[in-house]
């Protein structure tokens, strides 16, 4: 009879124990786990002439990644470099000076300016004039030919940013961004984000195309995938319309990857990144940076 309440009065004590203890174990969320509660999903049909509809690509799933080849940030050669090529307003100049900014704070990385090199390092053999009457350059050569003959030794990025319109190759009409992501090489133009010119009324339109393009193709280096799981800066785009859509936040997804190679305070690049797109009145990026940092309070 005493051992019958013995077990009686002791066996819900640690049935709620039990219970605690999983309750508090559940409630133990990573940064990514609970900033996923974010992630606007993609559209299981898309749309025709996107990305997604002209290209299958593999989801890249964490371990996959982890599996990849990929450049990683190391003593001595841990910062990121822009190389601007050609004759730049000074508004555009203004432009690539938020963009550095905005990278910095994006990869946690220290990140620098070079010297302005000029359109004339471009032979004419790279250069053609496209149907609007607009000079392009050949993209494969301003990796090969200029940006990896410049990259310094401190490097683990460089990044040309060009204001000429850029062809990959001759059945091309262009490209917004060309990169070689086992060399660290990339460059994007700027070209096509103002219409080929820059307005005090286009010119926050403008930075931000630049700063998803050139975060992009930043996080192909560092060995992310097109995205697949969400709404994302690592989404594919085959036009303007295309990036304006897509956010200049990675998802939870992605923004795991790259917390794995570059091993940075999550809190605080949420914190800098508000601060970025409030002084920049980036209103819809800001939006997304509060709704993440309400999930950590």
């Amino acid at each position: 009879m005493s051992q019958g309440k013995y077990k009686f009065t002791l066996t819900p004590f640690y049935v709620i124990v039990f219970i605690l203890f999983f309750s508090c174990q559940k409630k133990n969320k990573t940064y990514f786990e609970a900033i996923a509660i974010n992630d606007v999903k993609l559209s299981t049909t898309p749309k025709p002439g996107s990305w997604r509809y002209n290209h299958d690509e593999k989801f890249q799933q964490f371990e996959d990644f982890q599996r990849s080849k990929k450049i990683k940030p190391e003593p001595g050669k841990n910062t990121i470099y822009l190389q601007p090529i050609g004759g730049f307003t000074e508004l555009q100049k203004k432009e690539i000076e938020f963009t550095k900014e905005y990278l910095k704070i994006y990869f946690q990385l220290e990140t620098k300016i070079l010297p302005i090199v000029s359109n004339s390092i471009f032979p004419k053999t790279v250069k053609r004039i496209f149907k609007d009457e607009q000079e392009q350059v050949l993209a494969g050569y301003v990796l090969d030919s200029v940006l990896m003959k410049r990259k310094p030794k401190d490097a683990i990025v460089l990044m040309g940013i060009t204001e000429r319109d850029l062809f990959p190759k001759p059945e091309w009409n262009y490209v917004f961004g060309f990169a070689s992501y086992e060399n660290g090489v990339g460059v994007t133009s700027i070209y096509r984000f103002a219409n080929g010119h820059l307005t005090d009324s286009n010119f926050n339109e403008s930075l931000t195309r630049l700063m998803k393009i050139s975060s992009h193709e930043i996080g192909h280096m560092f060995g992310i995938s097109h995205c697949l799981n969400a709404n994302c800066v690592m989404n594919g785009t085959n036009t303007l319309t295309e990036t304006d859509f897509h956010y200049a936040r990675a998802c939870s997804l992605c923004q795991r990857k790259l917390n794995s190679s570059i091993p940075y305070d999550n809190k605080k690049r949420l914190l800098e990144l508000k601060n970025f797109f409030e002084k920049h009145h980036l209103n819809s990026e800001l939006a997304r940076t509060e709704q993440d940092i309400n999930l950590l309070q």
